[in-house]
């Protein structure tokens, strides 16, 4: 549960890259092709100053999330990335009027029960988990 923290920052780091992304696309207009070099047209697209800072901070939640899973089981930390389709819902709503109707609600209210859930199985693990090393700090020192 200590890394609780450093997960809801992998979270909501993902959930500002998605924002800044939705909001860099937007900035550049309709997306066309036509009469433009392909190469050309995805370094613009790259380097306009949102896309580029949401890729940015999206390699921060990526490193984040390394280290999260270099502490933590896969099964405990992934489901909680799911946190960032909440709150880019509710951030998208909130910043651009999108959709966020009965089903979409309803499916945020199952991801957070789900996330509680896993949360919660967290606990049992760590303390396994601390357990464990207590009989083997016990055992190296009878030895």
């Amino acid at each position: 549960m200590k890394y609780i923290p450093f997960i809801l920052f992998t979270v909501f780091t993902n959930a500002a890259a998605q924002l800044m992304l939705k909001y860099g696309m937007m900035t550049m207009g309709p997306l066309t092709f036509a009469g433009v070099n392909p190469v050309i047209k995805i370094l613009q697209i790259v380097f306009s100053p949102w896309i580029f800072a949401g890729l940015c901070v999206f390699v921060i939640s990526m490193a984040s999330h390394l280290f999260v899973l270099s502490k933590v089981e896969l099964s405990f930390a992934y489901p909680f990335l799911s946190l960032a389709y909440v709150a880019v819902a509710i951030l998208a709503y909130l910043l651009w009027c999108e959709d966020l109707n009965a089903y979409r609600i309803a499916g945020i209210a199952l991801i957070c029960a789900g996330t509680v859930l896993i949360a919660h199985s967290g606990r049992k693990a760590e303390e396994t988990s601390m357990a464990a090393k207590a009989i083997e700090t016990e055992r190296s020192i009878i030895r």
